[in-house]
């Protein structure tokens, strides 16, 4: 008895074709699946799926437009959470020039989903031309804060 695939030249022409094509689609649909299969499995044992929840950063030029921002965000339900980091300093270029500000730094605790919604009201209530809105999705984290994060930060 013989086990495994059978080779080329006992295969028919559409036989051959039709293994080719079910490999190709099995290395291609491998991402979609195990997405797929995380959130179900999410579902099912309520732990956290990599990625639901992000972590954004926005700078500010002082305390007050930080504070503002950060209790808008807030009560928007736009985050759970925005941490205000006193005191960095940004060294960056601008119009050609290089530039170094002082400067606080917003780090914001939200679902990935709200990431759009969030740098808009961002971009409509910050001082600057151009503010800074960057989100890093969380891949791990301390489950009962994370599900604090969903529960708190509507869909």
């Amino acid at each position: 008895m013989r086990i495994g695939l059978p080779s080329a030249n006992t295969l028919q022409g559409g036989s051959l074709k039709a293994l080719v094509v079910t490999a190709l689609l099995s290395v291609f649909m491998f991402q979609l699946l195990r997405s797929v299969g995380l959130r179900a499995f999410s579902m099912a044992s309520e732990t956290y799926t990599s990625g639901t929840h992000s972590a954004a950063f926005v700078t500010c030029p002082n305390d007050t437009v930080a504070k503002d921002l950060a209790r808008g965000i807030v009560e928007k339900k736009l985050a759970a959470c925005v941490n205000i980091v006193p005191a960095i300093t940004s060294v960056y270029e601008w119009q050609g020039k290089i530039e170094e500000d002082s400067e606080v730094l917003l780090m914001i605790k939200t679902r990935s989903s709200k990431v759009p919604a969030l740098a808009e009201f961002v971009r409509s209530n910050h001082p600057y031309e151009v503010a800074e809105v960057i989100s890093l999705p969380i891949d791990q984290g301390n489950p009962p804060y994370l599900k604090w994060i969903g529960d708190v930060v509507p869909e």
